[in-house]
């Protein structure tokens, strides 16, 4: 139930997007995309329908398909050519009655999106990409993700620069939220994202895990994507994204223990497992 705490923060409202939040959810990704830093090339339209009925028979609560990557140093792609990836997608997707968001910076690619059955908007830009972005999710009425982000995919490097990285985020996302709720967009259809790995060194992001439940005044939904990260990385040595499971795993559940709601995850089963006996746990 949404109000306040009694400390005085603002509570995480019971539902968004559809879902109950009471207990952690998660999104499976989905990139339809030949240079994701993880699984760029692995899907492409033909298969892609596949791998996200699988997201969604291993447990996904909602399925994240991207066109674009936003790696850093990533070059754009143009939003025909995203939709291009994504639409056929999606549609199937939709059809087969999954919960499917869509990862883009692009107003046209949103209505696209949302057209062929998506049910949610997740932008790492924060409705800041596109000038038509916020007026368009305001007036479809549709949950959105806000993720923190500096810069662009191809700048956001120079802009890794903190005081107190967990501070800094929740100042930034607290103006986004203003910004979007000024474009009429509902307080309950936002959800936050912390955006690690983004405009942020290693460091930077576990600080910034380390410190995520000082989101909680926001009062919003908190989506972690820690998966596969080049913190992990960092931290074990391991170069490869994709033998970065186990170090995934205890950084997602590191995350729900602070308060994420949402964990967005390329390996959907075995997080679901995991978070099946972190909650029997007592977790």
């Amino acid at each position: 139930m949404s109000g306040s705490d009694p400390r005085g923060a603002p509570s995480v409202p019971a539902i968004w997007a559809g879902l109950s939040l009471d207990r952690p959810r998660v999104m499976g990704i989905l990139n339809v995309t030949p240079d994701s830093f993880s699984d760029g090339g692995r899907h492409t339209p033909d298969n892609a329908i596949a791998a996200g009925l699988a997201m969604r028979e291993a447990g996904a609560d909602i399925v994240d398909v991207g066109g674009e990557s936003t790696r850093p140093g990533a070059e754009p792609v143009t939003p025909l050519e995203e939709q291009a990836r994504t639409i056929p997608v999606i549609r199937a997707l939709a059809r087969a009655g999954i919960l499917v968001s869509v990862d883009t910076r692009n107003a046209a690619t949103m209505a696209a999106a949302l057209d062929a059955g998506a049910a949610i908007v997740n932008d790492v830009s924060a409705l800041t990409h596109d000038p038509r972005a916020a007026a368009l999710v305001a007036a479809r009425g549709c949950p959105v993700v806000l993720m923190h982000m500096r810069g662009t995919p191809q700048t956001m490097v120079s802009h890794a620069v903190y005081g107190d990285v967990a501070a800094d985020v929740a100042a930034e996302l607290a103006m986004r939220v203003a910004t979007a709720e000024a474009a009429g967009i509902a307080r309950a259809a936002i959800a936050i994202d912390p955006g690690f790995g983004f405009a942020k060194h290693a460091a930077h992001s576990l600080a910034l895990l380390r410190g995520l439940s000082g989101l909680h005044g926001l009062g919003l939904p908190i989506l972690a994507g820690v998966s596969r990260k080049s913190f992990i990385g960092a931290l074990t040595g391991e170069d490869d994204p994709a033998r970065r499971l186990a170090g995934s795993l205890a950084a997602g559940l590191f995350a729900v223990a602070r308060g994420a709601a949402i964990l967005r995850v390329h390996d959907v089963r075995e997080t679901v497992q995991a978070l099946r006996v972190w909650h029997k746990l007592g977790g």
